[in-house]
């Protein structure tokens, strides 16, 4: 008995050590949250009205252009994967790589040829794994990423965009991401960057007689057009990898919430296990020197006679 108490022992010694590290990795989860949450909101408003301003600009222009032009048969597409560079985030980064599978899946029973690109290690590593080619892979800013970043990111995508699909170039572009909704749900999402797909008028007014508003572009529409093609995928990036970072963050401190209170009721179950332990070796012990006593008592009456 005395040998199984040392182990609870051990073990509770090791889940409280264990306890000390989920606990501190929650509360710097939770500080980091706070501030995810505020550039997210200061992202937001700027990637909506940049793209309420690029389909104004696209609707009053006849020009065909790879930000708005519709592919009659697109055959190769471009896949964004945002995944964490970390782990010990539940199943934050295997959830967006499972919502990647689906929409590879799809494009794929749809007949185009998918191009992967990559961020996070996670990501990489799922990939690299599974021998998969990847065009382009990032790591190293998941958790807190820069505009500069998402620039970095961009380049490459809007590249592959405007090249032709004979010399390696892509019809549309998708990206696949987790969209912060609260500190309790995090949803990965796919959306289609490119082409843009053009918002009518405000169908919520119900005025199907809305005079448009007209536009005169300088020094061309095909211009601005290019001008506001790598700002607008910039901004979606950047908002999407700023609502990943949120949602990484929330998944982490849930997770290792979690983990802290799986820690706390394993040691509640090892003490009392420990407890018993001790007062079985109490009991034998005491069994022990109650019998000794006994045969020695015994022993002395039948030497007595």
């Amino acid at each position: 008995m005395g040998a199984q108490l040392r182990v609870y022992k051990r073990r509770i010694k090791a889940v409280t050590a264990t306890k000390k590290i989920t606990k501190a990795m929650e509360m710097i989860a939770a500080s980091r949250i706070v501030k995810a949450q505020r550039r997210v909101a200061a992202s937001t408003p700027y990637a909506s009205e940049l793209t309420r301003a690029v389909t104004a600009v696209a609707t009053g222009s006849n020009t065909r252009h790879p930000l708005t032009t519709e592919v009659e048969k697109p055959t190769r597409a471009a896949v964004l994967l945002v995944t964490s560079d970390r782990g010990l985030a539940g199943g934050y980064s295997s959830n967006a790589i499972k919502a990647a599978e689906q929409l590879t899946t799809r494009l794929r029973g749809e007949g185009r040829e998918v191009v992967h690109y990559i961020i996070g290690r996670k990501g990489v590593g799922y990939y690299s794994f599974r021998e998969r080619p990847v065009a382009g892979s990032w790591t190293g800013f998941t958790d807190n990423p820069t505009y500069a970043d998402a620039k970095m990111v961009a380049d490459p995508l809007i590249e592959a965009v405007l090249k032709d699909t004979a010399e390696g170039g892509v019809d549309e572009l998708y990206i696949v991401s987790t969209e912060f909704v609260s500190m309790m749900t995090q949803t990965p999402v796919d959306k289609r960057l490119l082409p843009l797909t053009l918002e009518k008028a405000d169908a919520e007014d119900g005025a199907k007689d809305k005079i448009l508003p007209l536009f005169e572009f300088e020094p061309s529409d095909e211009a601005v057009l290019d001008a506001l093609l790598p700002r607008y995928v910039e901004s979606r990036v950047y908002n999407a990898l700023l609502q990943a970072a949120a949602s990484e963050h929330a998944a982490r401190r849930r997770a290792m919430k979690s983990a802290t209170d799986n820690a706390e009721e394993l040691i509640k179950s090892f003490t009392r296990l420990a407890n018993a332990a001790r007062q079985a070796d109490i009991t034998q012990e005491i069994s022990e020197i109650v019998g000794g006593a006994s045969a020695l008592a015994d022993a002395t009456a039948g030497s007595d006679r």
